[in-house]
């Protein structure tokens, strides 16, 4: 049984609104990014929200903004800046709803409004009395999605124009996916423990150690309630996908893959390999060179261990989303 999400299904991934240049900003603007709705655009179904408009502010509307109560610091609220109407009750009770029935949607991901006093994820302005606002607020939108859904991958939209962001966000996006769509059929610990197997060489990049923890939980699957296993799986393996894969580590993998056959290849072959192995750490050419030249090689062997990895047959899609300039 495979887990993969395959190259045809639609990827759904929840965006603030005016990221897909719709004017809903309170200056009856937007903030288009032409990265997400003209490259990614064409990958992924956007499902996109805007608690602003939708909580009934309307456009264009006075701005809001976080404001931290002196006599309670941990306390946060949002207010109309001229106004000082507190709207925090009305947004988190909004928050919580729509996030509800989002569930539906069956989203992978999710992408941020950086700075937003609704949407942004994280440094976001939090006024104080006098003085300059510190940057150490989260918009309120986002702080119940991440409540709510703490293992579904999010991000703000400028740091997916950093590449090794990106393929980090995109890493977790696949997998947190294949995962919900694993455990949303009729599971057993015998389609979990394939599961695993086959995205052994993915956690490693990531994260060896938790890659090993894992594996402990796997082997002592058969006493565990189900449920619990099913949410104790998805903690550890989004918790060991938030560390991002480094160069080193995508060579330790490759290099271990090679072990599987290296003593099949005649003394060029296994050269031009390592030669290749070795220009991927140098940075000189990009990992899918490698991993093709891996896969190859396990095809033209019939080693079928690797060939049923994850990490040697990224589908389409998920080249694209993580490898694009």
């Amino acid at each position: 049984m495979t887990s993969r999400i395959t190259g045809t299904e639609t990827i759904c991934l929840g965006i603030s609104t005016c990221l897909l240049g719709e004017e809903v900003r309170h200056d009856g603007g937007h903030k288009r990014d032409p990265f997400l709705v003209e490259t990614l655009g064409d990958f992924v179904e956007w499902v996109p929200v805007c608690p602003e408009v939708e909580l009934g502010l309307g456009t264009p509307r006075e701005p809001i903004h976080l404001v931290r109560d002196t006599s309670a610091p941990d306390e946060v609220r949002l207010t109309s800046v001229k106004t000082n109407v507190d709207l925090s009750s009305k947004m988190r009770r909004f928050s919580r709803q729509r996030l509800r029935a989002l569930a539906r949607e069956e989203l992978s991901g999710f992408v941020l409004k950086r700075g937003s006093p609704s949407c942004g994820m994280e440094r976001v302005k939090v006024w104080s009395g006098p003085g300059p606002a510190a940057r150490d607020g989260r918009g309120l939108f986002a702080a119940e999605l991440m409540r709510q859904y703490p293992n579904l991958p999010v991000e703000e939209e400028g740091r997916l124009h950093d590449p090794g962001l990106r393929e980090n966000f995109f890493d977790r996006v696949f997998m947190y996916g294949r995962l919900r769509r694993l455990l949303s059929r009729r599971w057993s610990v015998g389609t979990l423990v394939n599961f695993h197997t086959e995205h052994k060489f993915v956690l490693m990049a990531h994260s060896l150690p938790r890659y090993r923890e894992l594996g402990r939980l796997v082997a002592d699957a058969k006493n565990i309630p189900r449920v619990e296993l099913a949410r104790r799986y998805e903690d550890e393996l989004m918790e060991a996908m938030r560390t991002r894969a480094t160069r080193r580590r995508h060579t330790n993998v490759l290099m271990h893959a090679m072990g599987h056959f290296k003593k099949r290849l005649d003394s060029d072959t296994r050269q031009d390999l390592l030669e290749v192995i070795e220009d991927y750490r140098l940075g000189h050419v990009p990992r899918i060179v490698p991993i093709t030249l891996v896969r190859h090689h396990a095809r033209r062997l019939d080693i079928g261990y690797l060939l049923q990895q994850v990490y040697l047959d990224p589908g389409p899609k998920e080249l694209m989303l993580r490898n694009h300039a």
